[in-house]
């Protein structure tokens, strides 16, 4: 998920200022702050992930080796399923395809869900960590590609076994039910529908969560938790477009209809409907990631395939931008003469709603966290993004729809300090090749984690 350019939205004075405070990593302050979990109850859990952090970092390792793409997370899934199991989550498995779900009872209370995504990326990883993924598969198309989480979704997975190791250690502290979702196909933003879809709710009987947690590593400093109330990342949809030809020699051009000129003048077409057609003061994105045809110097191809991504804040803006490259399409073939038959085709795939985190959420989890990082650690006016996400996507057609997503700094600070000494907004982002998580953030995001549902799990135990 081509989630961060946080640097360039603003918040590099604020990277800044925790770069130079010394509070940054000082843990819990002087200052006595309301929340619903006490100060001690902090420490212990802090104190029980250090305990367990190098077993923790042993698993992200793992999990770092092993990457697998979205719908194929057979082996992340079944880590998540065995670790659960072992500390008496009840467990259900091949939610979505892969999805997995733990379920942990502690009398009545709020329900609580929290979502880790599993899937990696389909890019070679050159961060030369000993640790580095060398794994290549093939895909349904035959194409072999290289495989690495280089997004921090074995992270995620790895604060999610945390949280669920902790939680079930201190049940005596808080009341109501837990439930963990290792979820599938989050690049694809295709993961939580295909949960939800397959009966997550439904069928399988899965307790509708009162609030829903999220996470995600980024590349700010080791230490730092940011989000925002409301609106957070923007709607996306991706697509794929067809076009359609006459494949003949590329001597002979006049007796073919070449899908690719076709496909070479609706990417540069596509950008006027950002320029000329969306409001200047809205933010919109058209993205052509891929283009596929043919395969031989010499002959022009049958068709030409576009990979496009759309990110928007408006559902108007979004109806503007899918019409408009209809119309750009269907214009192009009438230029170049083509029958009704072969007519562009387009397919709509995976797509989510703005992200919008609850207020009210936002605010009830900023003491807990000042309590656990410190006053300077904690930012709550992260500036919005036109990065995507689908983890809302769990809940967003139930009746209650709180939810709130956080991300946590998993970049060294001495790799941040270089970066912006050298003229640069971040020593890597995501879904580059050399993304890297530090190890050091392994246990922040467990604690981080943890004492957010703590947070809201507290309120069943003081009923």
């Amino acid at each position: 998920m081509s989630l961060f350019n946080f640097l360039r939205c603003g918040l590099s004075p604020l990277i800044a200022a925790a770069l130079a405070s010394t509070s940054m990593f000082a843990g819990a302050q002087t200052q006595a702050y309301r929340n619903e979990v006490p100060a001690a109850l902090v420490k212990k859990a802090s104190a029980m992930v250090d305990a367990d952090a190098q077993r923790l970092v042993e698993i992200f390792k793992d999990i770092h080796q092993n990457p697998e793409l979205g719908f194929m997370e057979n082996r992340t899934a079944a880590l998540v399923a065995k670790e659960l199991v072992s500390l008496g989550y009840d467990v259900k498995t091949g939610i979505g395809q892969t999805g997995v779900v733990g379920i942990l009872r502690n009398g009545p209370g709020p329900t609580l869900m929290f979502r880790a995504d599993m899937d990696a990326n389909a890019v070679a990883e050159t961060t030369g960590l000993p640790y580095a993924s060398k794994v290549k598969v093939k895909q349904a198309s035959g194409a072999e590609v290289p495989v690495a989480h280089l997004c921090g979704h074995d992270a995620h997975v790895t604060w999610l076994l945390s949280i669920a190791k902790n939680m079930a250690q201190l049940k005596a502290e808080w009341a109501g039910t837990l439930v963990l979702v290792a979820q599938p196909a989050e690049e694809l933003i295709q993961g939580a529908k295909a949960m939800v879809d397959d009966g997550l709710y439904t069928k399988l009987g899965v307790p509708k969560p009162d609030y829903l947690l999220g996470m995600h590593t980024a590349p700010f400093p080791t230490g730092l938790v940011a989000f925002r109330p409301g609106d957070t990342q923007a709607g996306t949809d991706q697509l794929d477009v067809t076009f359609h030809g006459i494949g003949g020699h590329g001597s002979s051009p006049h007796v073919a209809k070449d899908p690719v000129l076709m496909a070479a003048a609706a990417v540069v077409q596509y950008q006027f409907i950002i320029s000329r057609a969306i409001d200047p003061q809205h933010a919109a994105v058209i993205t052509v990631g891929s283009i596929q045809a043919g395969a031989e110097n010499n002959t022009i191809p049958d068709k030409a395939l576009l990979k496009i991504n759309l990110r928007w804040y408006a559902e108007e803006d979004r109806k503007l931008m899918l019409a408009g490259i209809e119309r750009i399409n269907q214009s192009i073939a009438y230029a170049y003469g083509l029958p009704e038959n072969l007519k562009p085709t387009t397919v709509l795939k995976g797509g989510s709603k703005v992200l919008s985190n609850d207020p009210q959420m936002a605010k009830d989890v900023q003491p807990v966290l000042r309590s656990l990082l410190g006053e300077q650690a904690v930012i709550p006016e992260l500036p919005k993004v036109m990065g995507s996400e689908d983890f809302h996507h769990l809940v967003i057609d139930n009746e209650k729809h709180q939810y709130l997503y956080m991300v946590v700094g998993t970049a060294k600070p001495e790799h941040v300090k270089k970066a912006l000494a050298d003229g640069k907004q971040v020593p890597y982002s995501n879904h580059n090749s050399d993304y890297q998580v530090d190890l050091d953030a392994i246990p922040i995001g467990a604690k981080v984690g943890t004492v957010t549902a703590l947070q809201f799990l507290a309120q069943g135990k003081s009923k």
